[in-house]
């Protein structure tokens, strides 16, 4: 059931972290992958490689997804690749931290445009291409709960989740799912050094003990995906080792 041969998956900021992650475990499961990046063409490249090299099928695909020419063009150029697109994940974003009292609207809109607007223009362009399939938006835990510095960010993923409900309504007698997957804290190298303090602040908090992997992340979206998930759409599945669950009073 979570054999994904013969289907197309684009991956949106597929170069590092939790989108390499994703895009590996796709391979694993049978489908060809569009690797997405905008700058880090050298890491997409060797991401390809390490996917063609354990017998998957990959290409890399450079966009700019602030606008959205560069969402269309892309998914028509992912598409075009293998005849069919089955699967998108909106994984591209990013996390800055900035305090609200002094955000200027320019970063504001920034950060909403690169993690929400970008799933929005590359969810409309896919729908047009797709036959049935997934859509799936990596959101976060902060939808629901923000931390400080992060109002835009957390506002995007909560306006995120939203989305992929709302789509889900409006997708749905198209044969195309739409769902969100929202992680806790994911590991990546040099985060502990960095971060100590909270690294260890999350290991007490989260009932399982430990920080997630890009793989945790990735095994939803492949089930997301996959036919097991056949009747879920318009749902958000936490991936946070149950930090959730943790009282907040």
């Amino acid at each position: 059931m979570l054999d994904l041969t013969g289907t197309t998956t684009l991956v949106t900021g597929a170069s590092g972290g939790i989108g390499r992650g994703i895009a590996l475990r796709f391979a694993e499961a049978g489908s060809a992958v569009a690797v997405h990046y905008h700058r880090d063409e050298a890491s997409a490249g060797a991401l390809v490689e390490r996917i063609e090299a354990a017998g998957g099928t990959a290409a890399a695909f450079a966009a700019d997804l602030s606008g959205d020419d560069g969402c269309r063009r892309l998914v028509a150029a992912a598409a075009a690749w293998t005849g069919r697109l089955d699967t998108l994940v909106n994984n591209a974003g990013v996390q800055p931290v900035e305090p609200l009292p002094g955000m200027s609207a320019e970063n504001w809109r920034a950060v909403l445009d690169t993690n929400l607007t970008s799933a929005f223009s590359c969810t409309q362009a896919a729908a047009e291409v797709m036959t049935g399939g997934s859509v799936v938006h990596i959101a976060s835990i902060e939808a629901a709960q923000p931390a400080p510095g992060h109002a835009h960010y957390s506002s995007a993923k909560a306006a995120l989740v939203m989305h992929a409900r709302a789509a889900a309504l409006e997708y749905g007698p198209r044969g195309i799912r739409v769902n969100a997957v929202s992680p806790g804290l994911i590991d990546r190298p040099g985060l502990g050094d960095d971060w100590p303090d909270g690294v260890r602040r999350w290991e007490q908090a989260a009932p399982l003990g430990r920080l997630g992997t890009p793989a945790d992340v990735a095994n939803a979206c492949v089930f997301l995906a996959s036919p097991l998930a056949a009747w879920i759409t318009g749902h958000a599945l936490t991936v946070d080792g149950g930090v959730s669950a943790r009282p907040t009073w």
